[in-house]
């Protein structure tokens, strides 16, 4: 036997995404329902991104879930690009009248997020199996999936796609209805997360012969760290020595003997990749976040592209229930889109900017350190690399 329910707008993903579409309505009045496939606690184990853009950072102010990040994040007002054995520092807060970033891990956001719901007593239904979305082409659109047994039945309004890369929702759309735009990187990230002080307040780019390095943090007690690596390496070839060792390497002199060492707690390998699904909406089924697209985590735009998703989708559904207006529904993907695309080329262009690419040669060497000194020595090349890492403002 099916066990029914009924919810305005169905939500498929606990991740920040899902969670913040989910604050953003219910202070809104609209009702939503959340299925995720994994448990609370695999949600909240995932590290992931950790740069929070000013746009992000406002509409987590929004959603009434900031005080945390505010109490405990780290507002940057720059990073440090390194190349030739020195650093240079882009001054994000000059270069674009006043704006930072802050570091603020991804897992906090979500156990923020979490924790709001939770006290507002909105349903989140964990550890759902087969989730599948149907009849998003129709008036009334449902989704399945079983639960300690049972097969259940969500029926709602709209269904928001917050569920990943691999989630169901994008795997529904024929993909007859779907355009992919796809570029797979020849390299990887490992990243180690340990227990010590940052080797520097402000993040370190490092373009290296040996490899792309990113000195990023988590905390001033809590550092993130990593290295270019081959895509045919296991994490098991990486101990803590061996990775501490390459780091170093790849640091400029002052901040390789500064680098503070100490066990992992975390390491993982990573691949790269620039991907975009078009379009965003099918009928009632809107794709945000990873669902529809996913960067190269060079410019630490990951979380934030999901953001403004969610800003946007929040804005349109809102639009809808309360001004009885479809119009901002019926511009989502095209909206997205502008912004994603803008935020691809960034990424790629960090990427292409500060990775060792085998197959370029001494060439290709050559012209990036053409380009990265000019980076520093122009302030107009500097203010558009500014622009874009604190994040370009929206077009409302």
């Amino acid at each position: 036997m099916t066990a029914a329910q009924r919810t305005q707008v169905a939500i498929v993903g606990a991740g920040p995404a899902g969670l913040l579409l989910g604050a953003l309505l219910h202070q809104a009045g609209i009702a939503n329902v959340i299925v995720e496939r994994q448990s609370a606690a695999y949600v909240l184990g995932r590290i992931r991104a950790g740069v929070l853009e000013q746009t992000t950072m406002e509409l987590l102010d929004e959603a009434g879930v900031g005080a945390r990040m505010h109490a405990e994040g780290l507002l940057h007002q720059g990073f440090e690009l390194c190349f030739g054995g020195a650093r240079h520092r882009i001054d994000l807060h000059a270069l674009t009248g006043g704006k930072q970033v802050m570091v603020y891990g991804q897992t906090e956001v979500t156990r923020d997020l979490m924790a709001a719901r939770a006290a507002a007593g909105l349903t989140t239904v964990y550890e759902a199996k087969d989730v599948a979305p149907h009849d998003f082409d129709a008036a009334l659109p449902r989704i399945t999936y079983s639960q300690g047994g049972q097969a259940h039945e969500l029926r709602a309004d709209f269904i928001a796609g917050c569920d990943g890369y691999h989630g169901p929702c994008r795997a529904s759309v024929p993909p007859h209805a779907l355009a992919i735009y796809e570029k797979v990187y020849p390299f990887g990230w490992l990243g180690v997360l340990a227990d010590t002080p940052p080797v520097s307040p402000e993040l370190i780019y490092s373009n290296h012969e040996r490899g792309f390095a990113l000195c990023s943090m988590r905390s001033p007690t809590r550092t993130r760290y990593y290295v270019q690596c081959s895509l045919h390496d296991k994490v098991e070839q990486w101990s803590d020595a061996i990775f501490w060792d390459e780091l170093r390497r790849r640091l400029d002199p002052a901040a390789a003997q500064a680098l503070v060492t100490g066990p992992s707690i975390e390491k993982s390998l990573a691949p790269l990749r620039s991907f975009v699904a078009e379009p965003m909406r099918f009928g009632r089924l809107f794709l945000a976040g990873d669902a529809a697209h996913i960067v190269p985590p060079t410019g630490a735009k990951g979380l934030n592209l999901a953001a403004s998703d969610v800003r946007l989708l929040s804005r349109a559904l809102i639009e809808h229930y309360i001004d009885k207006s479809d119009a901002g529904i019926d511009h989502y993907s095209e909206r997205c889109l502008a912004r994603v695309w803008k935020a691809e080329r960034f990424s790629w262009w960090m990427t292409s900017l500060l990775h060792k690419f085998p197959e370029a040669g001494a060439i290709g060497q050559k012209l990036q350190r053409a380009e990265l000194d000019y980076l520093v020595s122009s302030r107009a090349a500097a203010t558009a690399l500014a622009e874009n890492y604190v994040g370009l403002p929206f077009d409302d």
